[in-house]
């Protein structure tokens, strides 16, 4: 049993980009659905779906398709976990930062749901800053 669901999520998808991997399958929960919705939004994942396994009709699954461009490399370079399950860290909207220069995303999760640092600065609202991407 995994503890930090957004954790495992964000480094397997570190991790098969690293290696080539086109797909991603995690557990379901609708909050990893709500990232990788998000994910997809800002280019890093081009195909968001859910599934069940084959040989357990119950459990539920997320399959996640990551983006690579014409040279055939992934467009995640890489990951940063924030805020932890032991450390709980919140920004406001004056505090939310740009990440690589604006080349990547802080994702936050706010009570309007997951944003991203552009739509919360352009919102004007803060929240928990879960993770950089890149």
């Amino acid at each position: 049993m995994v503890s930090d669901r957004v954790g495992d999520f964000i480094i397997r998808l570190q991790n098969a980009a690293l290696i080539g991997k086109r797909e991603v399958s995690v557990p379901y929960s609708a909050h990893l659905l709500a990232i990788a919705k998000k994910l997809k939004e800002l280019g890093f994942i081009t195909l968001v779906k859910t599934d069940t396994e084959e040989n357990d009709s119950v459990k539920k699954m997320i399959i996640a398709t990551l983006a690579y461009d014409d040279r055939g490399e992934a467009k995640l370079r890489g990951v940063k976990r924030i805020s932890k399950p032991g450390r709980r860290l919140y920004a406001s909207c004056t505090a939310v930062h740009r990440v690589k220069g604006g080349s990547g995303a802080l994702i936050l999760s706010a009570p309007s749901g997951i944003i991203s640092d552009a739509e919360a600065r352009l919102k004007r609202v803060g929240g928990e800053e879960m993770f950089e991407i890149w």
